[in-house]
This record gives C-alpha cells, structure tokens and sequence, in this order.
C-alpha cells in the first residue's frame, strides 16, 4: 500500500514523533510539508527525505499563527496543487499539578495543541471538501483519555482533540474527509524525564508512525481512535452503557446511587455515531415507562 500522488503536512516535524511521521509517509510515497517553528530543523528533515528519493518542502511557522500556518497551506498549493493529509503533531509540555500550575501554562498548552490544530484543519478545510478527498488525524494522548498526573493542562487539550475529531469528522464525512486521532507513546524530548531509560529504549518513535498508514489510506476508517507505542497497537473508544431509567421524581436522586453498578455496567455498550444519539435513547426510555411504571421505579 502506498500514498503515491498525496500531499501531506505534518506539523512539529522538524524533530522527534513528527520527524518520524514525515519521513515514513515520505517512505510510503508521499509528499510532505515538514513543518516546524525552527527553520533550520525542518530544513534538515526535508532534505533528509530528499537523500532517501522522496520529495518534501520545510516551511517555519507556528500552528497558533493564523496567517502564517495560511501562508504555508498557500504554498504547499503552488508547489503541489492539493493537501490529502494533514498530521497534527505540533505541541509542547508545561507539566505542574494543578495546585502549582499557573493559567498561563495552561493556556498555553491549550493554545498550541487544541487552537494549533483547529487553525490547521481550518486551513486546509475547503481544499478537502472541494477536492473530495481529506484525511486529518488529531494527536492525542492517554493523558487525556484517561488522565496523568501533573498533565491537567496537557489532558485537557488532547481530550478536546477526541472532540474535535469527533465533530469534524461527521462534517467531513459526505465530502470524503475522514477525520482520526492517534495516541502516541514515544522517547522524545517531551518524554524525557517521564519514563524509565529502559522504557525508553522500547518506545522508539519510529515504531508509532506506520499507525499513520491505517488513519490516512484511502480505505482509512473516519472517527478512530488508535493508541500506538512500542510497536503495539490498540484502539480506544468512547462508549455510552445501556444504562436504568430512574425517573425525574423527588427520590430520582437516591436511586442514581442505589442503582449506580447497574447504570455502570459497560455490558451491551456503545459507541454513538454522534452526540445527540444520548438524547435521543434517554428520550425513547422514558417514553417506554408508562406512568404506572414510573411510579414504580
């Protein structure tokens, strides 16, 4: 399988996860924009690509300038005439409990991954929609699927990605723009200090990026949340359980916590095709109860 006629950007390509990621889309035949904020790095990765047989341009410019993340998107349609992939890896670390974490920290955290990320998918929106043909993946992080400690600011903005992903992706999808998140585990300066040196020696970044391949091919599912390290690879989802109807009366309260391992138990859950699916099954729920029924429950 190859990518053999696609354009691609990936941001925060001009080291560590996002290096990886251009030079193994590169590797899989297409032509990649290595972004990063530091010239000379996005420099050393293009031409690296281009040592190896592959073609790709380095373009300075930082994800939370709107006019300069335009200006790249503008060129990369001179050079090349279309965007097919666009990879948000751009992001930074500013770890703190949240007790010593100061606003601007996590502003600034939200700022580069969660707004970065929306300015670049915004950039590059009406090229996919018009030319029929899209694929975006957002990166996550199992800090903000599950939480970390010391990460309120970095979990917050990769959970905000699942969202934006979620969303987009149902926008996208009549115009053949699918839309992924992945999860990456990987040694690389934003690891550092975090993972054991044993750990690290496994967790080479080079083994997350073939879970580009599945996120951007043309049979790419749309809505998939895939977690990678290690060359290990898993899905993770959002899933909504079958739940108990309790009623809306003055005890409703007390039986949520009496009932509260039945309204837990994950047994027949699901992953809903989009939001308002939670609405509309609490709706049909109590429509089934017939008044008798609520006043028994």
């Amino acid at each position: 399988m190859t990518l053999e006629g696609r354009i691609a950007i990936v941001t925060g390509s001009g080291g560590g996860l996002g290096r990886q990621h251009a030079l193994y889309l590169a590797r899989k035949g297409a032509r990649v924009v290595v972004n990063d904020l530091d010239q000379r790095a996005a420099d050393s990765v293009a031409a690296e690509i281009g040592h190896a047989g592959g073609e790709a341009i380095a373009i300075a410019a930082s994800v939370t300038d709107e006019g300069s993340v335009r200006t790249m998107v503008d060129r990369t349609m001179e050079e090349w005439g279309r965007v097919d992939i666009l990879i948000n890896n751009a992001g930074i670390l500013r770890d703190k409990s949240f007790a010593k974490m100061e606003m601007s920290d996590f502003r600034l955290v939200v700022d580069v991954h969660l707004m970065g990320a929306a300015i670049c998918c915004k950039a590059v929106w009406d090229i996919m929609r018009d030319q029929g043909h899209g694929r975006i993946v957002m990166t996550t992080s199992s800090s903000g699927l599950y939480g970390n400690f010391g990460q309120a600011n970095y979990g917050a903005a990769k959970m905000a990605l699942v969202g934006l992903m979620q969303t987009l992706a149902i926008e996208g999808e009549k115009y053949g723009v699918r839309v992924n998140c992945l999860a990456p585990t990987a040694a690389t300066g934003m690891t550092e200090g975090v993972l054991s040196a044993e750990q690290l020696s496994q967790l080479d970044p080079a083994r997350v990026s073939p879970a580009l391949l599945a996120l951007v091919a043309d049979d790419a599912p749309t809505r998939a949340i895939v977690c990678a390290g290690a060359g290990h690879f898993a899905r993770a989802y959002v899933t909504l359980t079958p739940g108990q109807f309790v009623g809306g009366g003055a005890g409703a309260g007390e039986a949520v916590i009496a009932r509260w391992d039945a309204i837990s138990d994950p047994a027949g859950a699901i992953v809903p095709a989009y939001g308002f699916m939670q609405a509309e099954r609490e709706v049909t729920s109590a429509r089934v109860h017939s008044p008798r029924e609520l006043s028994e429950v």
